[in-house]
């Protein structure tokens, strides 16, 4: 693929993003969604979320199947991070504590 073709599909895919998100930006004083829509969009992050890292937890290598063993590093990693999450709600201690508990868990099962 050439320079210029490169080019042409990134400036393509900006005019497509920016044509499927402008209408949106444009209306969106005009339109007021019902309370309860409202409500129910504020969990949308929160379930995006889980909905990503739930299965790369449980199933870390899609061909074994679910793993919910001490013997999957992401599993052990994601609940000692939940853990340290929740008693400090902080967000560094989490991310460190959490991979740093993911490394050694990986070094310890040998994956």
């Amino acid at each position: 693929m050439s320079a210029i073709e490169i080019v042409l599909m990134i400036g393509g895919m900006a005019l497509i993003n920016l044509a499927i998100r402008w209408p949106v930006y444009l209306f969106a004083d005009h339109v007021r969604f019902p309370p309860i829509v409202e409500r129910a969009l504020g969990f949308v992050p929160v379930a995006v979320l889980t909905a990503i890292i739930v299965p790369a937890t449980l199933y870390p290598d899609a061909d074994q199947g679910i793993q919910p063993g001490y013997t999957n590093p992401y599993l052990v990693g994601a609940v000692v991070a939940a853990v340290v999450s929740w008693k400090w709600k902080k967000l560094m201690p989490t991310i460190l504590i959490g991979m740093a508990v993911f490394f050694a868990t990986r070094w310890i099962v040998g994956a």
